[in-house]
């Protein structure tokens, strides 16, 4: 019998060999067309451009946006490549990426702190207060949240406090803290500027109504904030001491407790922000007013009422006399 190589077990082995390396060739290939289709750069060249992660947004509508934006191929691809990184969710801010970047290096990116960083500043706080949330968000050093609260924020004394507008701000995290300040500060002009045409044509001095409003925003509810206003008010037209406990708050407080809770010695104070024993208002406002506290004292409550007090569930309960006050303590406070 003639022997016939072409059908011998060897060339049937690598003929199988063959078609197995071709295989898998081909299937690596299509996996990597796969690959690139899923997790691929979409472009080749291309600048880096800002992202923003709005508040409270989530890691699958970040890649939603993403897609959207053609900055991946795939949500779902990035949200795998996310994943790797170890995190659970994105931080807020905003974020340097680029379409010529594949997903792992996007997902890389944000796994990092933004370079611009959401930062909420409420309404009611002394600067102090302030610098603490700015240094957390911003890694400020303690020298200078020290720099912000003694010179940054003290350009003069009308603007010592008061004049930082509470609202919620995207901030470079490389930013000097005194341009942070300056960007508070443009914000209240900017938002304020009716407000202070306003108290012109009433005939009232600006920083007086900031300081005013200083003191309703941390005495009154949310609910009662006019006829607080009215109540001062009526205060100073008649030449009495405005006794209000928050602004010897102001001059007690200190890092931990900025509004610690006002005992009887408190009155005995000496000084100018220490309204029970000095006629008139602070020398500057106390925190940073809203502006429905600023609404407040330019159109107050009409009220014959010279005493209020808030019982156990914040409603207000005002008088005429002292007496009238004594009453609202025994009925609402014991």
């Amino acid at each position: 019998m003639r022997f016939n190589w072409l059908t011998s077990p060897r060339r049937k082995m690598r003929r199988a060999f063959i078609l197995a390396g071709l295989g898998a060739i081909a299937l690596l290939v299509v996996s990597l067309l796969i690959y690139a289709q899923l997790f691929g750069a979409v472009a080749n060249y291309a600048q880096t451009e800002e992202f923003i992660v709005n508040p409270k947004t989530t890691i699958t509508e970040v890649a939603h946006e993403l897609k959207e934006h053609g900055f991946i191929r795939s949500a779902f691809a990035f949200r795998i490549a996310f994943a790797s990184t170890g995190d659970d969710e994105i931080i807020e801010g905003g974020y340097s990426i680029s379409r010529s970047q594949d997903a792992w290096i996007i997902a890389e990116a944000f796994g990092r702190p933004p370079y611009l960083a959401w930062v909420t500043i409420p309404s009611g706080l002394r600067k102090e207060q302030t610098a603490e949330i700015l240094q957390k968000k911003l890694k400020w050093t303690d020298e200078q949240v020290e720099k912000w609260i003694t010179v940054d924020t003290a350009p003069s004394s009308t603007l010592i406090e008061g004049v930082y507008y509470g609202d919620t701000y995207l901030i470079p995290s490389d930013q000097p803290p005194e341009q942070v300040a300056q960007r508070l500060r443009g914000r209240f002009e900017e938002v304020f500027a009716p407000y202070a045409e306003k108290a012109t044509e009433k005939g009232l001095a600006w920083n007086e109504v900031i300081t005013m409003a200083s003191l309703v925003e941390r005495e009154a509810a949310k609910n009662d904030k006019a006829l607080v206003a009215g109540i001062l008010w009526n205060r100073l037209d008649i030449g009495m001491r405005l006794q209000v406990d928050a602004s010897f708050q102001y001059i007690r407080g200190t890092k931990g407790n900025w509004w610690p809770v006002p005992t009887k010695d408190d009155k005995y104070i000496d000084s100018l922000f220490n309204s029970y024993k000095h006629a008139g208002l602070p020398p500057h406002p106390i925190a940073n007013p809203s502006l429905s506290s600023i609404k407040a004292v330019l159109e107050p409550e009409e009220t014959d009422c010279l005493f209020y007090l808030h019982d156990s569930d914040g409603q207000i309960h005002c008088s005429e006399t002292y007496s009238g006050q004594i009453r609202n303590v025994n009925q609402h406070l014991r």
